[in-house]
């Protein structure tokens, strides 16, 4: 379901603007829609009254929490059943962050990544992103919204920029705390500069290399990392928001000094953030985590070569949290075919 299909829907039962807008912004806070001193009876017209119970039921229908993992660091996995009984993930970060899913499985392939072992399955609509929220905002609040879950939101760009959109407007989230994470398609650096509600990026950068890169991100546009950081900093400097660069730390794949030299040739200097996060592993695939003293020194290093760097932990590692796995468990048995990380170094 699409946000447009829900404003359609209140418009063909006389609904104004404004009365969109109230309904939509009870929807998005996880509010009931009789909150606030203007109660419907008072505001609404009779006909969106009377088709406003069946409308709360269809959006509570939308996203339905099947299990809920938490962890030790604050942060809760959510295993989240959609209306037609498939499920994804959504992440309760500590401080009030919340990371969504928006698409059924993922078709780039990140050899090191649980959820596209099995594929695109198909997009999510606008809708069920935002419920998503609403669902996570029943237990406890969010602040900020990271759509760095299932899938590639590059590839559901229209669904994903409508979610953006009602969040920064009806859904009380600061633009700059809508983190929209691709790998990288000319595509996003074309749209989001459109938006009324322009989102923070986070490229996932994961290699230096342009040939190791496509080794572990097989299925992304193919663009060279430094036209990407190109590309990235000028949305930095359109917005004001610096690009956070992700990496997934590989011991022996992308923790060398070969990569250490290339991050700082490619940042020094641009307005960016590094977020290196040792790997979560995952049961079937080959790749392992870097000793936490070569991932501090890794971090160090690139401090004191001018790299503005957070080492960061994978959430929810203790409950094999990673993302795809709580989904791949609910599944039938699947069997994994590793791949040997040497051939990716």
């Amino acid at each position: 379901m699409r946000i447009e299909s829900i404003r359609r829907r209140l418009r063909e039962h006389g609904a104004q603007a404004c009365h969109e807008h109230r309904v939509l912004r009870l929807w998005a806070m996880a509010l009931p829609q009789h909150s606030g001193k203007r109660k419907p009876e008072d505001f609404l017209p009779l006909t969106v009254r009377a088709m406003l119970p069946a409308l709360v039921d269809d959006l509570a229908g939308l996203a339905r929490l099947r299990s809920e993992h938490p962890a030790g660091d604050g942060s809760s996995r959510l295993l989240v059943e959609l209306a037609d009984g498939q499920a994804v993930e959504s992440v309760l970060l500590p401080r009030g962050g919340l990371c969504v899913s928006t698409q059924l499985g993922c078709a780039v392939g990140c050899v090191f990544c649980m959820t596209g072992r099995e594929g695109l399955l198909r997009q999510l609509g606008s809708a069920e992103i935002v419920a998503q929220v609403a669902l996570a905002r029943t237990l406890r609040p969010v602040k900020k919204v990271v759509f760095m879950g299932m899938g590639e939101p590059a590839h559901n760009l229209d669904n994903v920029t409508e979610a953006i959109e009602l969040l920064g407007r009806e859904g009380g989230i600061g633009h700059k705390s809508l983190v929209f994470s691709t790998v990288g398609d000319r595509r996003v650096f074309d749209a989001l500069p459109r938006l009324q509600v322009k989102p923070a990026l986070a490229l996932s950068l994961h290699s230096t290399d342009a040939e190791r890169r496509a080794r572990l991100l097989p299925r992304a546009p193919r663009i060279d990392p430094a036209e990407l950081v190109e590309l990235g900093e000028r949305y930095a400097r359109a917005t004001g928001y610096p690009i956070q660069y992700q990496w997934t730390l590989l011991a022996g794949v992308n923790d060398g000094d070969d990569e250490l030299d290339g991050i700082v040739a490619l940042l020094r200097g641009k307005f960016a953030l590094l977020n290196m996060i040792p790997y979560n592993a995952v049961d079937g695939l080959a790749f392992e985590r870097p000793a936490p003293e070569r991932a501090e020194a890794l971090a160090r290093a690139l401090h004191a070569r001018g790299v503005l760097t957070k080492l960061r932990q994978s959430a929810g590692q203790e409950v094999d949290g990673g993302c795809g796995q709580l989904r791949a468990r609910a599944l039938a048995p699947v069997t994994f075919h590793p791949r040997r990380a040497e051939a990716l170094a």
